[in-house]
């Protein structure tokens, strides 16, 4: 029973995992850049939630869909005034003020905010489902249906949408991409506010199950990265298993051993992939003319 309690516990953790993965993943193929803000997209998506219902007293559906859609527009003024005026800049520098943009935003969320912890809750009440033996929170099959279906329509947009294929040829060739037309800054910038939707429905999820405060962007972002490279940086496939695999790894490392003890492990798994496999899971070892 404890073992399905921990797959259970794992699946669902390691689908926002994968919401805040699959935001890494679109920056990374939009500009090749790692976003280290990423985080504090997921930390607005809750604390946005908590203030406009707990303080605003929106009904909790409107509460969580603008504490989102706050997140989106962060995306948007992080690509527009700091990631745009240096985009000819090198990897490394747009890198280093994504990393100063999560300073900055983290500060001005304690500013505005405080310290504490806050909760939502649940979305569909605290009586636990019974399944297989285990207790599975309402909250848990919240965050695996709606990571699904995200990641379902986020399928769709890139394959049938003329936006989402004007990302993806983007993402393969700019030069390209502008030949044939493409606004290719717009472009980039759909691409931070579609990420920072995904990671602020991460935080909202994970919210009732974990609580959020100004300051756990930080985690959270560090562990969807883990899962995106995990997964395979760049692929949207990845993010799925790779944040499932980091999930179940994180929940049974917590529940066996010591729950003191499920981030060391969860960042040793992140290096042992980038010595072991760099390219991912899902990803394809890319072969170089020397």
């Amino acid at each position: 029973m404890d073992l399905i309690q921990y797959l259970v516990s794992g699946i669902s953790i390691g689908s926002a995992y994968a919401l805040i993965a699959i935001g890494f993943n679109l920056i990374y193929n939009a500009t090749g850049i790692i976003n280290f803000a990423q985080g504090e997209f997921v930390m607005l998506g809750g604390m946005g939630s908590v203030y406009f219902y707990h303080y605003l007293h929106f009904p909790l559906i409107f509460a969580i869909l603008s504490g989102i859609l706050l997140a989106g527009v962060t995306g948007i003024l992080v690509e527009r005034l700091s990631i745009r005026p240096i985009r000819d800049a090198s990897i490394l520098s747009l890198i280093i003020v994504t990393i100063g943009d999560s300073i900055l935003i983290r500060g001005i969320a304690m500013l505005v905010w405080d310290k504490n912890s806050h909760a939502l809750p649940s979305f569909s009440g605290d009586i636990p489902i019974r399944f297989l033996g285990a207790a599975v929170s309402p909250q848990y099959i919240w965050i695996i249906v709606v990571s699904i279906i995200s990641m379902l329509l986020l399928g769709g947009f890139f394959r049938y949408t003329i936006t989402g294929k004007a990302m993806l040829a983007s993402s393969v060739d700019p030069v390209a991409a502008r030949l044939v037309g493409i606004n290719v800054e717009r472009v980039t910038m759909y691409s931070f506010f579609i990420s920072a939707l995904f990671s602020g429905m991460a935080g909202a999820l994970m919210t009732p199950v974990t609580l959020t405060s100004y300051d756990i962007g930080i985690s959270l972002g560090l562990k969807g990265f883990a899962a995106a490279v995990v997964g395979g940086l760049g692929r949207m496939s990845g993010a799925l298993v790779g944040g499932i695999i980091l999930g179940i790894v994180e929940s049974f490392s917590a529940g066996l051993i010591s729950s003191g003890y499920k981030d060391a492990i969860t960042f040793g798994l992140l290096l042992l992939f980038l010595y072991m496999r760099p390219q991912g899971i899902v990803g394809e070892i890319k072969a170089e003319r020397v």
